[in-house]
């Protein structure tokens, strides 16, 4: 005959240990999905879905700046923020440059901040303007652009988060969102349906919070 096989003892304090770790151990594997998706600006399959899932809201400091900004143009503030989300997350992202030259808070290409009758201006709009052209108003004016100084300071500077805001309202504003004409205006911001699926998407998420 051959040996008895030993019975081998169940750890039970193992069990629980690791059936208690779970959830945290998905919690933190969880966070560290919605990190490396901001960091490495992963698109929406992964970031975008893990960061709903845990809910996203706008920074209380800023909205004070977005209503401002949209009432002054007659747009809904929460579409403001909305772009301000898509556009750099809320200022986080870091540079506050686009590989393509785009520029700021609410990230203007320089054309469109300044004018695109700039003599330098042509192609995807990021020209040959020199910083004090950028940010004076009378070139702005001049050029026919969307910049706006809407702190006051005699400068529109897209770095400066007022100025951006206000900027980039007087963009939507301009090209349908006064008018209720949203989806337009954001299409004409960036012209990628992408692009206007999810600032129409987080403009949506924060009416229902406002109305909730």
């Amino acid at each position: 005959m051959g040996k008895k096989k030993k019975k081998r003892r169940v750890n039970r304090s193992r069990i629980w240990t690791a059936l208690l770790l779970a959830p945290v151990t998905f919690v933190v594997l969880t966070l560290l999905m919605i990190l490396l998706a901001d960091k490495l600006e992963i698109p929406q399959k992964i970031g975008e879905r893990t960061q709903e899932f845990f809910g996203l809201s706008v920074p209380d400091d800023y909205i004070p700046l977005y209503k401002e900004a949209a009432d002054a143009y007659g747009i809904p503030w929460t579409l403001l923020a909305a772009h301000h989300r898509v556009e750099t997350k809320f200022s986080t992202m870091d540079p506050l440059v686009s590989p393509v030259g785009a520029e700021g808070h609410l990230q203007f290409m320089p054309c469109t901040f300044v004018g695109w009758s700039h003599p330098t201006c042509s192609g995807l709009g990021e020209g040959d303007i020199s910083d004090q052209e950028k940010t004076d108003p009378a070139v702005i004016e001049k050029y026919g652009g969307y910049g706006v100084d809407g702190n006051g300071d005699g400068k529109a500077d897209p770095f400066n988060l007022r100025d951006a805001l206000y900027s980039a309202a007087n963009y939507l504003a301009a090209n349908g969102a006064a008018e209720g004409e949203l989806e337009q205006a954001v299409f004409r911001y960036n012209h990628s349906k992408e692009y206007v699926e999810q600032v129409m998407k987080f403009y949506r998420k924060y009416e229902e919070q406002l109305n909730s």
